[in-house]
């Protein structure tokens, strides 16, 4: 399995320096517009490169020991998202068409893995989730090595979850996520010469939201715990969602004020952003590891702290904005 895992990273990074050079029909660029925080056309098809290390892992895996009848609509799932995005990404398709797709990929999970047993209220909510989750990783993938490195550190941290747990399972699932964005990440770290596009950030929404759920049905990491380790994703972008509706915007058209585009147009920039939002990552992952260990009280009590912390990062952006406002 190590070596499944490392030629998942292999594969990654050797075509993502293909991609990152490729002309003609393989080639999309994401021409930068005023909503964008690039300033020259960037490859956008990085995504293929992620896939295609998770398949070469996928396809490694059932030559050695066969795959367990629940993998194939996760792969199915995989599969019809990654279409549907890579489309979007040459041809703009709309958001109808691939809110479509992505209802039918989640009930199609549901329908097939979810406890027949389950009240229909919490199937709902599960559904929901694995939507959310999969347009959030999209709508959190504009900053250099940003949705990379999130992959990589919140997968990572459910692999080590998972083997402190004993669920191999879910362990070598991850690393292997984990190895295939990191491969990724190798051409997207600022600054970055290749994107992942629709194609790779709504597949990874989707694997996370299962991760969490997963996790969390089989005792690995409670659900709290697993959404601690996706925080900084999650926490951005809900709130910046929240706040859009409140001013009643269009929420599904490109904007530039999730927390992590206003570090950037702050002055922060790429590097020194992303930078701060690893160590933020790795806080959180770290927090979630140890509370697992701790009784309801204790983990009550870290998941606290951590609101406390996000509210006050939000409090202080918006101060600092306004105070650039009245001395610029």
């Amino acid at each position: 399995m190590t070596l499944i895992v490392i030629a998942a990273f292999v594969t990654a990074v050797g075509l993502s320096l293909l991609l990152s050079r490729a002309q003609g029909h393989w080639q999309v660029l994401d021409i930068p517009n005023e909503r964008s925080l690039h300033s020259q056309p960037t490859p956008r098809t990085g995504g293929i490169a992620i896939l295609a290390g998770l398949g070469v892992a996928v396809l490694a895996a059932w030559l050695l020991q066969g795959l367990h009848l629940a993998t194939w609509p996760v792969m199915l799932s995989v599969v019809l998202l990654a279409a549907i995005a890579q489309l979007d990404d040459r041809h703009t398709l709309g958001p109808v068409p691939r809110l479509a797709i992505q209802l039918g990929v989640v009930s199609l999970l549901l329908y097939s893995g979810a406890d027949p047993a389950l009240p229909v209220v919490l199937l709902l909510a599960a559904g929901l989730f694995l939507l959310w989750m999969i347009n959030l990783y999209n709508f959190m993938d504009g900053m250099d090595g940003f949705a990379g490195g999130m992959a990589v550190i919140g997968f990572g941290t459910f692999a080590v979850a998972a083997g402190q747990a004993g669920d191999t399972t879910l362990l070598w699932g991850c690393g292997v996520i984990a190895a295939a964005a990191g491969g990724f990440l190798v051409l997207n770290f600022p600054p970055a010469r290749l994107f992942m596009g629709d194609t790779g950030s709504t597949v990874l929404g989707l694997l996370a939201g299962l991760v969490i759920l997963s996790a969390h049905a089989t005792g690995v990491l409670p659900l709290w715990l697993g959404l601690l380790a996706f925080s900084p994703f999650i926490v951005d972008a809900s709130t910046t969602l929240a706040r859009r509706l409140l001013r009643g915007e269009r929420v599904w058209e490109a904007h530039k004020t999730h927390y992590y585009q206003r570090l950037v147009e702050f002055g922060w920039g790429h590097r020194r952003t992303v930078l701060a939002e690893y160590a933020l990552m790795l806080a959180c992952s770290a927090s979630a590891l140890v509370a697992a260990r701790l009784s309801i009280p204790g983990q009550t009590v870290i998941i606290t702290v951590w609101a406390v912390i996000y509210i006050t990062l939000m409090y202080r952006t918006h101060r600092a904005e306004r105070h650039r406002e009245l001395h610029s």
